[in-house]
């Protein structure tokens, strides 16, 4: 969390960097690094079914209550660390190069998409992705997935559907070492690792 504060506040983007949570020992952390908490998130939105989003409006209905409206809002999941101020910067640059209603961030997979299925209960790999007529892996086009790092979003557009890879949405390409997306203890130690702690 420490790293996504210091990062939004030193990219100097932002009117207001908060962090929401239940935890008032989160809290007290958040505020320790220079993150606002202005209001602690509710019961639903802490539950494990609730999306980020669903978090992202409770913030939003929150700073209204206190009579604050954004335009845009950006969401740094503490999942993914090593994003940098500057990664922040150049995404919010892109946004307002391109008049975006949304910018994410982004990084290349290892693999093609091309080499990549799903395997069902039995194992049975028929199918598993079609035949690319000894295409070799260089000459196939690159594929991209969402890291997590970054999502900067115009609140009006949010607010029709949620849903952001349309006309107007835009990828900020981040490399590899720079999108460890926190899921499991390995990723978390392997964050520490690249971190260099």
């Amino acid at each position: 969390m420490a790293y996504s504060i210091e990062a939004a506040i030193q990219s100097e983007c932002f009117d207001d960097v908060m962090v929401s949570t239940d935890s008032e020992k989160y809290a007290e952390i958040a505020r320790m690094y220079g993150a606002e908490v202005p209001f602690m998130r509710s019961e639903v939105t802490s539950s494990d079914t609730a999306s980020s989003w669903d978090v992202v409006e409770e913030v939003l209905q929150g700073y209204e209550k206190m009579g604050k409206i954004f335009d845009t809002i950006c969401l740094l999941q503490p999942t993914s660390p090593m994003r940098t101020s500057g990664d922040i910067k150049a995404a919010y640059s892109l946004y307002k190069e391109k008049d975006a209603i949304a910018v994410l961030s982004m990084t290349e997979l290892e693999h093609p998409m091309e080499w990549c299925g799903k395997i069902d209960e039995t194992l049975s790999i028929c199918g598993f992705h079609n035949k690319t007529g000894g295409v070799r892996r260089q000459d196939m086009g690159k594929s991209y997935r969402p890291n997590g790092a970054i999502y900067i979003v115009s609140v009006p557009e949010f607010r029709k559907d949620r849903y952001l890879y349309r006309e107007g949405a835009y990828a900020y390409i981040m490399p590899r070492h720079r999108s460890v997306d926190i899921d499991t203890e390995f990723d978390f130690r392997f964050a520490e690792f690249m971190i260099g702690r």
